[in-house]
């Protein structure tokens, strides 16, 4: 029996699933005290499903467990732009939809929400090497190859296996606040937040070290956030001028650094409403935005929300 407390995920393995893809979701979302998630592993059918890599998948649920589902995940598989998903399968998906469930793809599950057509006229992407083959084989998808997910509200998808990670982690923010989704972030030794909008691939024509000197950086900047941060400081720490920064700063991050430190910003301000009682006013000035009508009016250009709402939504029943 389900507890009715918990929110209800399902991981849909199709022939050929991807290992990561398939772990992704069913570890972010695991049932523990900090996830009040109950997670279904399922197939077309009950029993054993042939995976991807040389590895197989016995899963105990059926078609059934997308009728039981909130959220249903469509993890990556090979050879999608092949063949088309199963048609009891892609009628599954349809219905969950239709009574409300949210779909999230990760990498070229993208495929097999396509053939749904509730992609038809959204935005969506999938792992970079397969993005001509969707725009092509669903012309009326609108493709961006550039980015590492892409939240529709209904429908979601993700790039490649680790951008897999990012979606999870964006659907935590969503559902349980920042909070939750920096400890499940903690607990599986990954970034906290990386935008949907930073670039999934950026082809260099030579080996290109100053990614590694970023992410330095900006762990040094998330722990000096209530101190004054320009992109000439921000430069000073990773060694190279301000204009380089600048520039590579976009293309690793899909931000200027300034954009980059006001999210950083209202991130902890939203963990800080979230998890104490401190007024907006004595935040704001924690996290490095001076006053209580500064942070309100970057809260609502980035969050279309005002702090109390935020605060109210992510402490109700506590």
């Amino acid at each position: 029996m389900s507890d009715p407390r918990l929110r209800r995920a399902a991981v849909l393995v199709l022939e050929g699933a991807k290992p990561l893809d398939v772990g992704i979701p069913a570890q972010v979302f695991t049932n523990r005290a900090s996830m009040p998630y109950e997670v279904r592993v399922c197939g077309a059918a009950p029993g054993l499903v042939t995976g991807g890599d040389g590895l197989s998948y016995h899963v105990a649920h059926g078609l059934e467990a997308l009728d039981w589902a909130d959220i249903v995940f469509v993890p990556g598989y090979r050879h999608p732009d092949r063949e088309e998903p199963p048609a009891a399968v892609v009628a599954a998906l349809v219905s969950a939809h239709e009574r409300g469930a949210r779909l999230a793809a990760i990498s070229t599950g993208a495929f097999a929400l396509a053939a749904t057509g509730l992609l038809d006229g959204r935005r969506a992407t999938t792992h970079w090497h397969y993005t001509r083959a969707l725009a092509e084989r669903h012309p009326q998808v609108r493709v961006d190859e550039n980015v590492l997910f892409v939240d529709e509200g209904p429908v979601l998808t993700s790039a490649g296996a680790a951008s897999g990670i990012d979606l999870c982690l964006h659907i935590l923010r969503g559902d349980l606040g920042v909070a939750a989704s920096n400890h499940a972030a903690r607990r599986l030794v990954a970034a906290p937040y990386r935008s949907g909008g930073q670039a999934q691939y950026v082809p260099r024509s030579v080996p290109e070290p100053i990614g590694e000197r970023f992410a330095a950086t900006r762990e040094w900047a998330v722990h000096r956030l209530g101190e004054p941060l320009t992109v000439r400081s921000l430069a000073r720490h990773a060694a190279v001028s301000p204009r380089t920064f600048s520039r590579r700063f976009v293309e690793d991050t899909g931000y200027t650094p300034m954009q980059w430190v006001m999210r950083a910003r209202v991130d902890l301000a939203r963990e800080q409403l979230e998890r104490s009682e401190r007024s907006v006013e004595q935040i704001a000035a924690d996290v490095g935005l001076g006053t209580g009508s500064n942070l309100r009016r970057h809260f609502q250009q980035i969050l279309g929300t005002t702090p109390g709402e935020y605060r109210r939504t992510f402490t109700k029943g506590e």
